[in-house]
Protein backbone atom coordinates (compact mmCIF):
# COMPACT_ATOMS: atom_id res chain seq x y z
CA UNK A 1 0.00 0.00 0.00
CA UNK A 2 3.10 2.20 0.23
CA UNK A 3 2.85 3.12 -3.47
CA UNK A 4 -0.61 4.62 -3.04
CA UNK A 5 -1.04 8.35 -2.73
CA UNK A 6 -2.57 9.96 0.32
CA UNK A 7 -6.08 10.20 -1.13
CA UNK A 8 -6.07 6.53 -2.15
CA UNK A 9 -4.93 5.49 1.31
CA UNK A 10 -7.65 7.70 2.76
CA UNK A 11 -10.35 5.98 0.73
CA UNK A 12 -9.19 2.54 1.84
CA UNK A 13 -9.03 3.67 5.47
CA UNK A 14 -12.45 5.31 5.46
CA UNK A 15 -14.11 2.31 3.81
CA UNK A 16 -12.44 -0.11 6.21
CA UNK A 17 -13.41 2.07 9.19
CA UNK A 18 -17.06 2.19 8.08
CA UNK A 19 -16.92 5.97 7.56
CA UNK A 20 -19.57 5.89 4.86
CA UNK A 21 -20.26 9.65 4.89
CA UNK A 22 -16.60 10.34 4.14
CA UNK A 23 -15.72 7.42 1.88
CA UNK A 24 -18.60 7.57 -0.60
CA UNK A 25 -18.21 11.27 -1.53
CA UNK A 26 -14.47 10.73 -2.00
CA UNK A 27 -15.03 7.70 -4.24
CA UNK A 28 -17.64 9.63 -6.23
CA UNK A 29 -15.27 12.57 -6.70
CA UNK A 30 -12.45 10.29 -7.84
CA UNK A 31 -14.72 8.60 -10.38
CA UNK A 32 -16.86 11.44 -11.71
CA UNK A 33 -14.77 14.58 -11.28
CA UNK A 34 -11.18 13.41 -11.38
CA UNK A 35 -11.58 10.71 -13.99
CA UNK A 36 -9.69 8.04 -12.04
CA UNK A 37 -9.80 4.62 -13.74
CA UNK A 38 -12.91 2.93 -12.27
CA UNK A 39 -11.11 -0.42 -12.14
CA UNK A 40 -8.41 1.22 -10.01
CA UNK A 41 -11.02 2.65 -7.63
CA UNK A 42 -12.67 -0.76 -7.37
CA UNK A 43 -9.24 -2.21 -6.60
CA UNK A 44 -8.94 0.21 -3.69
CA UNK A 45 -12.37 -0.94 -2.52
CA UNK A 46 -11.18 -4.53 -2.65
CA UNK A 47 -8.19 -3.68 -0.46
CA UNK A 48 -10.59 -2.10 2.03
CA UNK A 49 -12.81 -5.19 1.95
CA UNK A 50 -9.76 -7.36 2.65
CA UNK A 51 -9.18 -5.31 5.81
CA UNK A 52 -12.87 -5.65 6.76
CA UNK A 53 -12.63 -9.42 6.30
CA UNK A 54 -9.58 -9.65 8.55
CA UNK A 55 -11.24 -7.55 11.24
CA UNK A 56 -14.29 -9.81 11.10
CA UNK A 57 -12.10 -12.88 11.37
CA UNK A 58 -10.36 -11.40 14.41
CA UNK A 59 -13.64 -10.58 16.13
CA UNK A 60 -13.32 -6.82 15.78
CA UNK A 61 -16.18 -6.59 13.28
CA UNK A 62 -19.46 -8.49 13.23
CA UNK A 63 -22.30 -9.11 10.76
CA UNK A 64 -23.60 -5.49 10.77
CA UNK A 65 -20.17 -4.27 9.64
CA UNK A 66 -20.08 -6.87 6.87
CA UNK A 67 -23.51 -5.77 5.68
CA UNK A 68 -22.52 -2.09 5.70
CA UNK A 69 -19.29 -2.86 3.86
CA UNK A 70 -21.25 -4.70 1.19
CA UNK A 71 -23.68 -1.80 0.85
CA UNK A 72 -20.84 0.69 0.44
CA UNK A 73 -19.25 -1.51 -2.22
CA UNK A 74 -22.54 -1.70 -4.12
CA UNK A 75 -22.91 2.09 -4.05
CA UNK A 76 -19.40 2.66 -5.37
CA UNK A 77 -19.94 -0.07 -7.94
CA UNK A 78 -23.16 1.55 -9.15
CA UNK A 79 -21.14 4.64 -10.07
CA UNK A 80 -18.09 2.80 -11.40
CA UNK A 81 -19.80 0.15 -13.54
CA UNK A 82 -21.37 2.47 -16.16
CA UNK A 83 -18.03 4.20 -16.61
CA UNK A 84 -16.44 0.87 -17.48
CA UNK A 85 -19.27 -0.18 -19.76
CA UNK A 86 -18.90 3.07 -21.70
CA UNK A 87 -15.25 2.38 -22.46
CA UNK A 88 -13.82 1.82 -25.97
CA UNK A 89 -15.88 -0.65 -27.95
CA UNK A 90 -18.93 -0.41 -25.71
CA UNK A 91 -20.66 -3.65 -24.80
CA UNK A 92 -18.39 -6.60 -25.53
CA UNK A 93 -19.52 -10.05 -26.56
CA UNK A 94 -19.84 -12.24 -23.48
CA UNK A 95 -16.75 -14.37 -22.99
CA UNK A 96 -18.53 -17.16 -21.15
CA UNK A 97 -21.12 -18.03 -18.52
CA UNK A 98 -20.24 -18.21 -14.83
CA UNK A 99 -22.43 -19.55 -12.04
CA UNK A 100 -21.39 -18.39 -8.58
CA UNK A 101 -22.71 -18.86 -5.06
CA UNK A 102 -21.68 -19.19 -1.43
CA UNK A 103 -21.88 -22.83 -0.34
CA UNK A 104 -24.32 -24.11 2.26
CA UNK A 105 -23.53 -23.26 5.87
CA UNK A 106 -21.90 -19.93 4.99
CA UNK A 107 -23.67 -16.57 4.76
CA UNK A 108 -20.78 -14.34 3.67
CA UNK A 109 -21.16 -12.61 0.35
CA UNK A 110 -18.75 -9.65 0.17
CA UNK A 111 -16.03 -11.57 -1.64
CA UNK A 112 -18.57 -13.29 -3.87
CA UNK A 113 -20.15 -9.98 -4.78
CA UNK A 114 -16.79 -8.48 -5.73
CA UNK A 115 -15.96 -11.48 -7.93
CA UNK A 116 -19.40 -11.36 -9.59
CA UNK A 117 -19.02 -7.66 -10.25
CA UNK A 118 -15.51 -7.97 -11.68
CA UNK A 119 -16.51 -10.89 -13.91
CA UNK A 120 -19.47 -8.90 -15.22
CA UNK A 121 -17.47 -5.82 -16.12
CA UNK A 122 -14.82 -7.99 -17.75
CA UNK A 123 -17.27 -9.46 -20.22
CA UNK A 124 -18.72 -12.56 -18.57
CA UNK A 125 -22.38 -13.45 -18.14
CA UNK A 126 -22.77 -14.08 -14.41
CA UNK A 127 -25.54 -15.80 -12.49
CA UNK A 128 -25.19 -15.23 -8.75
CA UNK A 129 -27.41 -17.58 -6.74
CA UNK A 130 -26.68 -16.06 -3.33
CA UNK A 131 -25.50 -17.50 -0.03
CA UNK A 132 -26.03 -20.72 1.95
CA UNK A 133 -26.78 -22.49 -1.33
CA UNK A 134 -27.74 -26.19 -0.96
CA UNK A 135 -25.93 -28.77 -3.07
CA UNK A 136 -29.20 -29.64 -4.81
CA UNK A 137 -29.63 -26.03 -5.96
CA UNK A 138 -26.19 -25.93 -7.54
CA UNK A 139 -26.99 -29.09 -9.49
CA UNK A 140 -30.37 -27.78 -10.64
CA UNK A 141 -28.99 -24.43 -11.76
CA UNK A 142 -26.01 -26.00 -13.55
CA UNK A 143 -28.45 -28.15 -15.53
CA UNK A 144 -30.65 -25.16 -16.33
CA UNK A 145 -28.05 -22.42 -16.86
CA UNK A 146 -25.31 -24.58 -18.39
CA UNK A 147 -22.38 -22.43 -17.25
CA UNK A 148 -18.81 -22.74 -18.45
CA UNK A 149 -17.47 -22.06 -14.95
CA UNK A 150 -18.85 -22.70 -11.47
CA UNK A 151 -17.50 -20.54 -8.64
CA UNK A 152 -17.92 -21.76 -5.07
CA UNK A 153 -17.41 -19.13 -2.38
CA UNK A 154 -16.92 -19.58 1.34
CA UNK A 155 -15.38 -17.49 4.10
CA UNK A 156 -15.60 -19.92 7.01
CA UNK A 157 -13.42 -23.02 7.34
CA UNK A 158 -16.55 -25.16 7.58
CA UNK A 159 -17.22 -24.13 3.99
CA UNK A 160 -14.36 -26.39 2.84
CA UNK A 161 -16.44 -29.50 3.56
CA UNK A 162 -19.45 -27.92 1.84
CA UNK A 163 -17.31 -27.19 -1.22
CA UNK A 164 -16.05 -30.78 -1.27
CA UNK A 165 -19.60 -32.10 -0.95
CA UNK A 166 -20.89 -29.81 -3.71
CA UNK A 167 -18.12 -30.77 -6.13
CA UNK A 168 -18.65 -34.48 -5.40
CA UNK A 169 -22.35 -34.04 -6.15
CA UNK A 170 -21.56 -32.26 -9.42
CA UNK A 171 -19.36 -35.23 -10.31
CA UNK A 172 -22.02 -37.77 -9.33
CA UNK A 173 -24.58 -35.93 -11.44
CA UNK A 174 -22.38 -36.43 -14.50
CA UNK A 175 -21.67 -32.71 -14.85
CA UNK A 176 -18.06 -32.52 -13.69
CA UNK A 177 -16.52 -32.72 -17.15
CA UNK A 178 -18.84 -30.00 -18.45
CA UNK A 179 -17.69 -27.18 -16.16
CA UNK A 180 -14.54 -25.67 -14.71
CA UNK A 181 -14.78 -25.22 -10.94
CA UNK A 182 -13.00 -22.51 -8.97
CA UNK A 183 -13.17 -21.80 -5.26
CA UNK A 184 -12.38 -18.69 -3.25
CA UNK A 185 -12.78 -16.89 0.05
CA UNK A 186 -11.23 -16.99 3.49
CA UNK A 187 -8.09 -19.06 4.01
CA UNK A 188 -8.24 -20.99 0.76
CA UNK A 189 -4.97 -22.32 -0.63
CA UNK A 190 -3.66 -25.21 -2.73
CA UNK A 191 -4.24 -27.67 0.12
CA UNK A 192 -7.92 -26.71 0.28
CA UNK A 193 -8.21 -26.82 -3.51
CA UNK A 194 -6.86 -30.37 -3.52
CA UNK A 195 -9.15 -31.38 -0.65
CA UNK A 196 -12.29 -30.07 -2.36
CA UNK A 197 -11.45 -31.34 -5.83
CA UNK A 198 -11.77 -27.93 -7.48
CA UNK A 199 -9.82 -27.10 -10.63
CA UNK A 200 -8.33 -23.92 -9.23
CA UNK A 201 -8.58 -21.32 -6.48
CA UNK A 202 -8.31 -17.54 -6.53
CA UNK A 203 -7.20 -15.34 -3.66
CA UNK A 204 -8.95 -12.28 -5.09
CA UNK A 205 -11.35 -11.13 -7.79
CA UNK A 206 -8.60 -10.35 -10.29
CA UNK A 207 -7.32 -13.92 -10.10
CA UNK A 208 -10.86 -15.24 -10.54
CA UNK A 209 -11.28 -13.19 -13.70
CA UNK A 210 -7.91 -14.37 -15.02
CA UNK A 211 -8.83 -18.00 -14.33
CA UNK A 212 -12.10 -17.69 -16.24
CA UNK A 213 -10.48 -15.83 -19.10
CA UNK A 214 -7.75 -18.47 -19.34
CA UNK A 215 -10.29 -21.32 -19.45
CA UNK A 216 -12.35 -19.58 -22.12
CA UNK A 217 -9.28 -18.82 -24.23
CA UNK A 218 -8.08 -22.42 -23.96
CA UNK A 219 -11.53 -23.67 -24.91
CA UNK A 220 -11.73 -21.41 -27.94
CA UNK A 221 -8.31 -22.59 -29.09
CA UNK A 222 -9.18 -26.28 -28.68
Amino acid sequence: MSELNERERQLIEWLADMREDDALPLAKKMLLEDGIDPLHVLGLCRQAMDIVGKRFEEGEYFLPELVLAGEMLELVGAIAKPLIKLGPGGEAKKLGKVLIGTVHGDLHDIGKNIVSFMLDINGFEVKDIGVDVPVKTFIEVINDYQPDVVGLSGFLTLAFDSMKETIAAIDNAGLRNKVHIMIGGGQIDETVRSYTGADAFGVNAVEAVNLCRGWMTAGAAA
